[in-house]
């Protein structure tokens, strides 16, 4: 999966990474990557995170879990902010016209 363009960065400024390494950006990477498939798959389609809103709001969440190995309390702790955005992201579909 490719990254949105400067998404990386953004990560790295919001954890705090004020190093860089091809080791540490792989990583990070991959995490993205999984981050955004988890959350696409929560909302039932495909979200931008290149906006300073809820999605990348919750992805660099689910990076910061990620990085300190503790997804399960990421899923438990933003439960209620994953249900919001499946009902929400439900009803703007559920209002669109097919076409």
């Amino acid at each position: 999966m490719s990254l949105p363009e400067g998404l990386l960065e953004t990560l790295k400024n919001y954890l705090d990474y004020t190093w860089g390494d091809a080791g540490s950006d792989e990583k990070l990477a991959g995490i993205l990557s999984r981050g955004i498939a988890y959350i696409d798959r929560i909302a039932g389609e495909k979200l931008d995170y290149t906006k300073e809103e809820k999605p990348q709001e919750l992805l660099f969440d689910y990076c910061r879990y990620v990085r300190d190995n503790a997804l399960n309390e990421f899923k438990a702790n933003y439960l209620h902010e994953l249900i919001a955005l499946q009902v929400d992201k439900g009803v703007e579909r559920y209002g669109k016209p097919d076409v």
